[in-house]
């Protein structure tokens, strides 16, 4: 099947009309007419019979239909690489991160980018590390900001330092809080990040390798909703420091942990582009803001 094909397959198989797949492609109705003899001649069998006025997928093309499904959504990827190839401007920056880091560590670096570079313009996505990759390899993005320890085919990640888990609570201590107090009686309700992100997993690890099994009252997907049920009285949560600083409030009490749980934060760009000053100088704004989260990570309690 020759691409014209599969477009004229796809827009019948979801009109069931050949006069409203035509206009789904801007082409006549004859022409719509043609190109469906001309890919069922290639073929050999039929694509549609028609069932009371409305044309309907026979056995054989319901048969083709998963992996046309396929092709033609490989057939959109390309073209939005190709639309991203011929919009992108100079001095745009399309940035994905993490949310937790587009909560925490994102504002005060694109603010000062801006004050440095006046006419630079932004586009910020928050998604998790499935479509940040996803967004890099189609060009959605040019930089992404991640927790993603892992590497992808295609891409280079370079890291930019580290940040912590650390204890949030409403409930006022002092010192480092040691894992076995997560698993103590005493402990209290415990809100952790689920096991598929990356501090989640940290987490988990760490109290696997003590032996520990703290009850765990709420699972989230993400370090902002954990802060916020801590503010709401839910529980105490362990959260990664820049958030829990960022969402930090009266009342609220943040504690490290003893052995301190470090976790990575990346940075992906794409193999084939070479950097530019303006990446450059973006990943040199980011490395010192989260080396300037770390050395300024509070050592007592909030209130």
């Amino acid at each position: 099947m020759r691409l014209r094909h599969i477009e004229i397959f796809e827009a019948i198989r979801r009109t069931g009309s050949l006069t409203e797949a035509a206009a789904t492609l801007h082409i006549s109705q004859p022409a719509a007419s043609k190109l469906l003899a001309h890919a069922e001649a290639q073929l050999g069998f039929k694509l549609f019979e028609r069932v009371k006025g409305r044309l309907v997928a026979t056995h054989e093309a319901d048969i083709l239909t998963p992996e046309v499904a396929r092709l033609s959504q490989d057939l959109n990827s390309v073209r939005r690489l190709a639309a991203n190839l011929r919009d992108r401007p100079n001095g745009h920056l399309r940035l994905g991160c993490a949310p937790a880091l587009g909560l925490g560590l994102l504002p005060g670096v694109v603010r000062d980018s801006r004050d440095a570079q006046p006419g630079i313009t932004f586009d910020i996505h928050t998604h998790h590390s499935a479509e940040l990759v996803q967004g890099l390899l189609t060009r959605e993005l040019d930089l992404a900001v991640t927790f993603d320890t892992n590497d992808y085919p295609g891409l280079t990640r370079m890291g930019l330092g580290h940040t912590e888990l650390v204890h949030l609570s409403r409930t006022a201590g002092s010192g480092p809080i040691r894992l076995p107090q997560l698993a103590a009686p005493s402990g209290g309700t415990l809100i952790v990040l689920d096991a598929s992100d990356a501090s989640g997993a940290l987490l988990q690890m760490a109290l696997d390798a003590q032996g520990l099994d703290p009850q765990v009252a709420i699972q989230v997907q993400t370090h902002y909703v954990a802060c916020a049920l801590v503010d709401a009285g839910c529980g105490d949560a362990i959260v990664d420091a820049i958030t829990a600083q960022a969402m930090l409030r009266p009342g609220m009490h943040l504690r490290r942990l003893d052995p301190a749980l470090r976790v990575p934060i990346s940075i992906m760009v794409r193999n084939q582009d070479p950097l530019s000053s303006l990446h450059r100088d973006l990943i040199e704004r980011l490395r010192t803001a989260v080396s300037y989260t770390h050395l300024t990570l509070p050592t007592t309690p909030y209130v």
